[in-house]
């Protein structure tokens, strides 16, 4: 393996060597991919927060971003530096309103309105009825737009930075040809329950303006709530379109025991990011798993050569 770090003030640019190695952690949504390293910051070696930051693995690009912390120990001219991708700028906050908008419609908005480059943006297809967002970030923007897709098609994007260029695709075109089982796998956790996302009950409510009365959709498991007791999902809606379809897809969703499975310490490989979805083989107690599972969260790990990665991985029963 062939690790390169880059860095550039200016018209400088640095190849610094990782002093403790170097941790790239991707998460799924809500969150920017970041690099995390320490160098020797020197008269050889200027830098400030702003400059770009680049990652190389066998000469592939697998983190472009930017100096966003750097933090120094008494006694030593060893920095530790953490640098984001460009969806650090979805933590922006802002408000918008729009109408006949779809998510990938969304993005491109955002993406002019912030100055962020786009890569490759999948038609996300379903037309959002209204798109009502006051005072919050970007990233919760996109993911209630990506939500509702989801709720109304069955269809999951993930949005990911690749290499500098926000990008957004379907899951289904994201799959690996790569098999985590006993054997490449170091380690793992696993666990169920039903004390988080299992619910027995949906209760949706929409307060009519028109009617003045508040209606409620409610989907509920009898045989379930026996089991469990009452475990309830309550969400007030906006519009009372599609809510008793909602409230089906819910209880589909989330009427049943919650696993997560974390597995670390597996054979590094760069192709794999958050989103990617890989085939798990593993044997527990309850359950044999033969099947794709999607990465939630990846921290690859690079050091001494050796390039190891942690995923959490989710599907079906399993959650992050």
């Amino acid at each position: 393996m062939q690790l390169e770090l880059f860095i550039q003030n200016g018209s400088a640019v640095y190849f610094p060597a990782a002093e403790e190695g170097v941790t790239l952690t991707l998460e799924r949504k809500g969150v920017p991919g970041k690099l995390s390293f320490t160098v020797v910051q020197d008269e050889a070696l200027q830098f400030s927060e702003g400059n770009a930051v680049k990652l190389t693995v066998d000469g592939t690009t697998v983190f472009y971003g930017f100096v966003f912390g750097k933090k120094r120990k008494a006694g030593t001219p060893a920095v530790e530096v953490t640098a984001y991708d460009q969806l650090r700028y979805l933590k922006n906050k802002d408000t918008v309103v729009a109408e006949g908008i779809k998510a990938s419609d969304l993005l491109r908005r955002l993406a002019a309105d912030f100055r962020l480059r786009l890569g490759e943006v999948e038609d996300t297809g379903y037309v959002l009825e209204t798109c009502v967002e006051e005072n919050v970030t970007l990233f919760d923007m996109l993911q209630n737009a990506l939500d509702e897709t989801l709720l109304h098609t069955g269809q999951l994007y993930c949005l990911y930075d690749d290499a500098g260029a926000l990008t957004l695709k379907n899951i289904n075109s994201m799959k690996l040809n790569l098999l985590l089982d006993e054997e490449t796998a170091e380690s793992y956790d696993y666990e169920s329950g039903i004390d988080r996302e299992t619910y027995t009950k949906i209760k949706l409510v929409y307060d009519n303006e028109e009617t003045g009365r508040r209606e409620a959709f409610v989907v509920q498991n009898g045989e379930k709530m026996n089991a469990w007791g009452v475990l309830q999902y309550f969400e007030e809606v906006q519009t009372s379109t599609g809510a008793a379809a909602k409230a089906e897809a819910l209880m589909k969703l989330y009427g049943q025991p919650t696993r997560s499975l974390t597995v670390r310490g597996a054979a590094g490989d760069p192709r794999v990011r958050a989103g990617c979805a890989v085939a798990v083989s593993l044997r527990f107690d309850d359950v044999t798993l033969n099947r794709f599972l999607l990465a939630e969260k990846v921290v690859h790990h690079f050091d001494g050569g050796v390039h190891t990665m942690d995923l959490t991985l989710i599907g079906g029963e399993f959650i992050a």
